[in-house]
């Protein structure tokens, strides 16, 4: 689930640097008048940033641009007998009840979600309750603040035969935000790990949405094939972002008003009562066309984890045997469970836990559509030093990712129960399961003060970001 600083860093964006500077002549037509007319990034750089320099024209876009929530309390206190604890009955968590507790999750964040979709011109994250992460404001476009997260190379779903690009925007509440305050101060300058700073408080949630460039055909062919679109976003909510990805839909170069499509949820929240052994719960929700009810009801429960099963030692293909600490919803649309994690741990269609090539870096396996991840593994690695990669193996050095042999030792370390203070590497502070302010935000920090010497974090950083994006050059 947020990326870097100043485009002088160019080895952490090598593929938006490239795109900004090359595209402005080709597609941005606002003049700097314009630009200077409609833009409200105060902050032109550095801890709280509002977006991007590039921005839309008043003719393309006559709305407030994206404004950083940054104002984060210094005083919080954690909910008592929360809904979704409620919701379970005084029983431990399960496939019984896990649905109960999603549901209860969704509705304490709808009435400040909702408005986002629904009002997106008067929408202020501050309003509504809602923090975002420091140091990304170079990464962020300027309508939504979005960012790119994971993506999608052409036929990792079977409805999807084309390249697509996921955005992300993250939102804290009020208790998670209270956390990110104790890193990031008022200035953002000087981040504090010491005394847990990065500890979370109970009942912290953390809401990821999650958006789609590939959208469903509409107009008179909409129930035609087009390899251009993808059929199960029809009827998704759509809104604009202002970024450079082209696509068959809309082909243009440089920066343009876009259409993306909402379909994927994440509300996380830290519950240790429910999850003793990690701290956390990771619910997901997905966008399913099929369901009934209004776009709201239509994103269902793909499903939620507590854990990453460690002693559950998975095979590579189904069937698989049953995990104790992931409950995935039979009834959830068939693309959203193409892409479910490490013997069907829980991961979303936009989080990239499936590699559609991989090679053992001890055997020298290929391995073809290798699912090697899940929401909590890929988060477990959060700490101070970018250390350790995303994903069970090396950090890549090129296109083919390497691996180490599923299911053993090396591989399992990114499967353990870890609680959220114990860092998944010695000697490192961990942050909390919160993989956005550490591969992000704590990145794009050291970077900022290093930018004449690059140190091990950065280039790891750099390694991943080229390796998440490799199939999108050429067409950004």
């Amino acid at each position: 689930m947020r990326l870097n600083y100043k485009f002088k860093t160019a080895a952490l964006v090598a593929c938006f640097s490239l795109t900004v500077f090359s595209c402005k002549k080709e597609g941005d037509k606002s003049t700097n008048q314009e630009i200077a007319l409609n833009s409200v990034n105060d902050n032109d750089s550095g801890a709280f940033q509002n977006h991007r320099d590039s921005v839309p024209s008043k003719q393309q876009y006559d709305a407030p641009l994206f404004v950083l929530s940054h104002d984060y309390p210094t005083n919080v206190t954690s909910p008592v007998n929360p809904s979704w604890q409620q919701a379970l009955k005084g029983q431990p968590i399960s496939e019984k009840n896990v649905f109960q507790y999603m549901e209860a999750l969704k509705k304490t964040v709808a009435s400040n979600v909702k408005p986002f979709f629904e009002n997106n011109k008067q929408w202020n994250a501050a309003k509504y309750g809602w923090f975002h992460e420091p140091w990304m404001g170079q990464d962020r476009e300027a309508i939504l603040g979005a960012y790119l997260g994971n993506s999608n190379p052409a036929n990792m779903f079977k409805t999807l035969k084309v390249n697509e690009a996921g955005y992300a925007v993250v939102l804290y509440d009020s208790v998670a935000a209270y956390t990110v305050g104790q890193i990031w101060g008022k200035t953002g300058e000087k981040p504090n790990l010491i005394d847990n700073a990065a500890q979370f408080k109970e009942g912290s949630i953390i809401v990821k949405l999650a958006f789609s460039n590939i959208n469903a055909k509409t107009g008179e062919s909409v129930n035609q094939e087009d390899k251009n679109y993808w059929s199960v976003m029809k009827g998704a909510q759509k809104l604009q972002i202002y970024d450079t990805i082209a696509t068959g839909e809309n082909p243009r170069k440089g920066y343009q008003m876009r259409d993306v499509s909402f379909f994927q949820m994440d509300v996380i929240v830290k519950d240790s009562k429910t999850a003793p052994k990690t701290g956390w719960v990771f619910s997901t929700f997905v966008y399913d066309k099929d369901a009934p009810g209004t776009w709201w009801d239509k994103m269902v429960p793909l499903g939620a984890m507590w854990g990453d099963d460690p002693d559950v030692n998975s095979p590579l293909t189904p069937p698989y045997p049953k995990l104790y600490e992931t409950v995935i919803n039979k009834l959830a649309p068939y693309y959203s469970k193409e892409t479910l994690g490490w013997g069907g741990r829980l991961s979303g269609p936009n989080d990239g836990a499936v590699a559609q090539v991989a090679v053992d870096i001890n055997t020298k396996q290929v391995y073809k559509n290798l699912a090697l991840s899940s929401c909590m593994s890929c988060h477990s690695p959060a700490q101070d030093d970018f250390k350790s990669f995303l994903l069970p193996g090396p950090f890549p050095t090129g296109d083919t990712l390497q691996v180490y042999t599923p299911g053993s030792s090396d591989w399992k370390r990114w499967f353990r129960d870890l609680y959220g203070d114990v860092p998944f590497d010695p000697g490192q502070v961990a942050m909390d399961y919160d993989m956005v302010m550490a591969f992000k935000s704590m990145s794009n920090y050291k970077a900022s003060v290093k930018k004449d010497s690059k140190n091990a974090a950065e280039n790891n950083f750099s390694k991943t970001h080229k390796f998440r994006t490799r199939h999108l050059r050429g067409h950004n």
